[in-house]
């Protein structure tokens, strides 16, 4: 897996690539605590390049919306993989984390 962190527009964007399983999800558990740390407040997580995710990815995304909650961070999701969409819809993550079809429609809800 492979995580790149940008900025547009304000918002810090975190593009993640590859697979996030069990043997990946501390890289991007890794990333998302730095940014959050850093003080961001507003944050994308582009998943375009997301090929696959597990149950163990899935819940590396929870902590990150909850750790974003207690930080008062905002948080979206951008440009899903029909696979990783289903995994959100079954999941139920899609009704309570927002999802956007690419960066810029995320960047300009935040």
């Amino acid at each position: 897996m492979n995580v790149v962190t940008s900025e547009k527009n304000g918002v810090v964007v975190l593009s993640v690539e590859g697979s996030m399983d069990a043997t990946t999800v501390t890289q991007f558990d890794a990333e998302w605590k730095k940014v959050l740390e850093g003080g961001a407040k507003k944050l994308v997580i582009e998943m375009s390049g997301l090929e696959y995710i597990s149950s163990a990815g899935l819940r590396g995304i929870l902590m990150l919306a909850k750790m974003g909650s207690i930080k008062g961070a905002s948080l979206a999701f951008a440009g899903m993989r029909a696979m990783v969409a289903d995994m959100f819809k079954l999941s139920g993550f899609d009704s309570i984390l927002k999802t956007y079809p690419d960066v810029d429609a995320a960047v300009d809800a935040m």
